[in-house]
């Protein structure tokens, strides 16, 4: 049975000689008929100790860009959550796997066309995919050859539920972004365990828990520098490696890119930063359908870290016939050339959610025609959690007899605010015309382990006491032409994102998250 100190006794303390403890005062809340403590009124810790770890996230580049051009601290749990080794090592050993298995399906074209036509459908931004991807690769009857090699530089987000054990929430293929904080977290645990040993241990779940070792940041850049030495020496290996990150207008995340580009520059590869709008009258084909930009020559690399959303076409500026025409055809030019690239159409499409309801469907023996042994095939079914079509048989059996908060509601958007749960699951469903049934699916909803203990997040300088916090951790790894381009056979690092299991939205940007690691328990 899981035990909580009483907040009332956290309260009791006063502040010892080294800053540990003070004595606070709350302002508290019943939420679901357990105490929910919201912002503290006075520090519970001495806040020189959180002043000076959001000094070192700054120094270290853990921050977010302002509107104005100035920046802020990422917010952070002040000490580390634990996780069993077992679990960890599982979901650590089989994700490579699942790599593996979306690296396969992104290069099965006819697959993608056929098993996504319906979704595409009834999703616009997926239909346009779809039309851009036909002409990437042609079609079943008339295929074509695309130049561009596939870099898959994936992120793959479980949680760990109670009953289930660990599971698969989604998968990121494209702007899979924040492996640098993930590493970060890890060192900035490490700082308060080095610097404020005694405040670490109150706050830690286990002061004996061993801390997952996390190199994401260097291994994501070890991947990227080999996939750009493979292009570079394909065409005479003269010349510095070159790295193009296509990027957002007004991007606020741009101290998490900026890391990697540092890594790479540190690896003696070039890096630049483009807009798809730009890139839209800055690209041009050299010999050998070699991508050239100008101003810069020939690229290696493309890594986007934009291309996930409708907006990120959008130039009213080209008062286009057809919206989103120009820029969309500016990724199709760059798939047409010799070049690493990632994420390509063929790999958003097979990280959708549709597609990973397709394979959550399908046997272990289903999976294996995608180069995957049966073995290999059970581990990656372990980590799937259940999911169900949308249909009117399927609505009638939720409204009738399903558990509601046993659910959620999901469209194929990336990022927060695109789930539903709960009872308005029935109200959503409800609106939706059977035209739009094919972008939406119902999955498993997963309720991951709470922390033992209370713990404080740091959000813009200000301490908060929690005691509810849940965490998702996303597992990254690197294929480049389908075989691992890692240290570690392909996986890269991990992210963790905690936040208060009442919030549904994690992330650090879009919702309540807060940067976290992990520790590892027996």
């Amino acid at each position: 049975m899981k035990l909580k100190m009483p907040i009332s006794a956290w309260q009791q303390h006063e502040t010892s000689s080294n800053g540990v403890m003070r004595s606070v005062k709350t302002q508290t809340t019943c939420v679901e008929g357990s105490s929910k403590v919201n912002t503290v009124n006075y520090p519970i810790v001495d806040k020189q100790i959180t002043d000076e770890a959001c000094q070192w996230q700054i120094m270290h580049g853990v921050a977010i860009k302002n509107a104005d051009g100035t920046a802020r601290h990422c917010p952070y749990s002040l000490a580390p959550m634990t996780m069993k080794r077992h679990v960890f090592d599982h979901i650590m050993n089989v994700t490579p796997m699942l790599t593996k298995l979306i690296s396969q399906v992104s290069e099965d074209h006819a697959f993608l066309q056929s098993s996504l036509r319906s979704m595409a459908n009834a999703d616009p931004f997926f239909g346009r995919l779809l039309k851009m991807h036909a002409q990437i690769h042609g079609t079943e009857h008339a295929p074509l050859m695309a130049e561009r090699k596939p870099l898959l530089l994936m992120r793959t987000d479980y949680m760990d539920d109670r009953e289930q054990g660990a599971k698969v929430i989604e998968f990121n293929g494209i702007a899979a972004g924040m492996g640098p904080f993930g590493q970060r977290a890890n060192e900035l645990h490490d700082y308060m365990r080095r610097q404020w040993p005694d405040t670490y241990n109150t706050w830690v779940e286990s002061p004996t828990a061993v801390p997952a070792d996390n190199a994401c940041l260097d291994q994501l850049a070890h991947g990227i520098a080999i996939a750009a030495q493979e292009i570079r020496s394909h065409f005479g290996g003269e010349g510095q490696r070159t790295f193009l990150m296509v990027v957002q207008k007004n991007e606020d995340n741009v101290y998490d890119q900026h890391l990697l580009e540092v890594a790479l520059q540190q690896r003696g590869v070039r890096t630049v930063r483009r807009t798809f709008d730009q890139l839209s009258t800055q690209l041009s084909t050299g010999e050998n359908q070699r991508l050239i930009l100008k101003d810069i020559g020939a690229i290696d690399v493309v890594y986007l870290r934009a291309g996930y959303q409708y907006s990120d076409y959008f130039a009213p500026e080209l008062c286009e016939d057809e919206c989103c025409e120009t820029l969309s055809q500016t990724r199709v030019f760059i798939e047409q050339h010799n070049v690493a690239v990632n994420a390509t159409v063929g790999q958003q499409l097979a990280t959708s959610k549709t597609m990973q309801m397709l394979l959550t469907m399908m046997t272990a023996r289903d999976l294996t025609r995608w180069a995957l042994s049966e073995e290999e095939a059970l581990l990656v079914k372990s980590v799937l959690a259940d999911m169900l079509p949308i249909s009117a048989q399927s609505i009638a059996w939720f409204k009738a007899d399903a558990d509601k908060h046993a659910w959620v509601l999901k469209n194929q958007g990336e990022g927060g605010g695109h789930c539903v749960f709960g009872d308005d699951i029935v109200n959503k469903l409800a609106s939706l015309k059977p035209e739009d049934y094919d972008a939406w699916a119902l999955m498993q909803r997963l309720y991951p382990h709470e922390r033992e203990r209370p713990t404080i997040a740091v959000r813009d300088g200000k301490q908060t006491l929690v005691d509810d916090l849940v965490s998702e951790i996303g597992l990254f790894t690197a294929y480049f032409n389908g075989v691992p381009v890692t240290e570690y056979n392909g996986y890269a690092g991990y992210l963790v994102r905690s936040k208060p299991a009442k919030e549904n939205e994690g992330g650090i940007h879009s919702g309540k998250g807060i940067l976290d690691s992990i520790t590892l328990i027996e």
